[in-house]
């Protein structure tokens, strides 16, 4: 099947790859003429584990390709999937701009029955504004599907290849069949296809990525209580989820990414839009920008509000392991908390420092990067650890105590045992358990 990618985000790049493989001819199309020239030389521009093999191997084998040209992919495909970006604009809500400005273009390139694809995140309501956008520039016969995604930044390979379920939202016999015979390799060990309405469709992302989101600000405001009632919270995720109807879900410095902040945020301005006032996902942001602050805070009250010239080696920048993404990383809160009141920061991140350097360009930082997560260390006074790559979850401790100027570390992802960490004479102040003083 000829298929187009409008997009070559996360989502874009891993469907175009993923289709591509299952023996698909995709075309991947993006307005950045600089990134296409990139994914021509066979380089990924995003940092995904399974991703680059599988993407070198269908550019060598023709089936996957690249332009800035819409006129070039989009004529002659039988599905045409939209993975353009959703940013929050300044009321919360997402904004379709591109979307919109994207399927005005799409009417005269159909040239043949066409299945297009929302696989963007968006509001309800959004499929029915693009088949009215689209219909007004052609007299070809298409249908519009929502076909929500569940990828997780990290494991997005192993999500699209064996997805849990795979939603449909169509009210056309057509376009179902068209996108089920494109799923069918994906589906083969019995995960369901379900077809839904197109508005249940588009609310479903919107919906999992608001549970996920609230299930995080629980666990982390349980670890607030624990810290006050002397309880572990680790010991109590332990207890509850052995539950089979409770999810294992770990504590944190609050969740952050390119989903749930403007996901969530996104489903209150719907909810609001529609005089419904949801206050289980306004807790559970208002919780999660607390959280976000949390660290930097027990930093700062362990040096009794002066931080001035205090330099801490920071570990972790993504806003989870084995991603280079760090929008709305809860890394970038601790570093500007920390040296806006006078302290410096000497960051590692095994993936992430390329972004984390864009992101502070031009910017009067006292932020400077490391080689390695041992480098970070020589001559700070203080280790704080963000984000729980594999690497930081077994660290030579007395290495780690040698480079230091005092055995302190503030641990965000509480990767270590409290034991342990009084047996190696360590001050270790993690989430929502005792702290181990020296």
């Amino acid at each position: 099947m000829k298929i187009a990618v409008v997009g070559t985000g996360y989502v874009g790049l891993v469907t175009g790859t993923c289709l591509s493989e299952a023996g698909n001819e995709v075309t991947c199309i993006d307005i950045d003429a600089q990134k296409i020239a990139q994914m021509q030389d066979g380089i990924a521009p995003i940092y995904e584990p399974g991703l680059e093999p599988l993407f070198k191997r269908n550019i060598q084998e023709g089936r996957l390709r690249f332009t800035t040209d819409l006129r070039d992919g989009a004529p002659g495909a039988a599905v045409i999937f939209l993975a353009l970006p959703t940013p929050q604009a300044k009321d919360g809500s997402a904004d379709l701009s591109y979307i919109f400005d994207l399927v005005k273009q799409l009417g005269p390139l159909l040239a043949h029955y066409t299945v297009i694809v929302n696989k963007s995140t968006v509001p309800v309501g959004t499929a029915e504004k693009v088949q009215e956008l689209v219909a007004k520039n052609t007299s070809e016969e298409f249908d519009v599907v929502s076909n929500p995604e569940f990828l997780r930044e990290g494991r997005a390979i192993d999500d699209f290849r064996r997805p849990d379920r795979v939603v449909i939202g169509t009210s056309s016999d057509r376009a179902f069949n068209v996108m089920r015979r494109l799923y069918k390799p994906f589906v083969m060990q019995g995960h369901p296809i379900m077809r839904v309405d197109v508005r249940s469709a588009e609310m479903t992302k919107y919906a999992a990525n608001a549970w996920l989101a609230k299930d995080i600000s629980f666990m982390n405001q349980l670890a607030w209580l624990a810290e006050k009632i002397g309880a572990d919270v680790d010991l109590v995720r332990r207890g509850i989820s052995s539950d089979h109807r409770i999810p294992n879900v770990y504590v944190g410095p609050g969740w952050g990414g390119s989903c749930f902040p403007k996901d969530t945020l996104a489903l209150l301005h719907i909810a609001n839009a529609h005089d419904f006032e949801f206050s289980i996902l306004e807790k559970a942001v208002t919780s999660n920008e607390a959280q976000k602050r949390r660290l930097a805070e027990k930093v700062s009250q362990y040096y009794g509000g002066d931080i001035q010239d205090k330099i801490f080696a920071l570990w972790g920048l993504a806003f989870k392991p084995d991603t280079d993404d760090i929008r709305d990383t809860p890394a970038l809160e601790v570093i500007d908390m920390l040296t806006s009141a006078g302290a410096s920061i000497v960051a590692y991140d095994p993936e992430a420092m390329g972004n984390a350097r864009n992101h502070y360009k031009g910017k009067q930082t006292r932020l400077s990067f490391a080689k390695d997560e041992y480098a970070a260390l020589r001559g700070a006074d203080a280790l704080i650890i963000v984000t729980d790559w594999p690497e930081f979850k077994t660290p030579d401790l007395d290495r780690v105590k040698k480079l230091l100027k005092a055995p302190v570390i503030f641990d965000g992802r509480n990767l270590y045992d409290l034991d342990e960490m009084a047996e190696q004479q360590f001050y270790y102040e993690s989430i929502g358990r005792r702290i181990v003083k020296l």
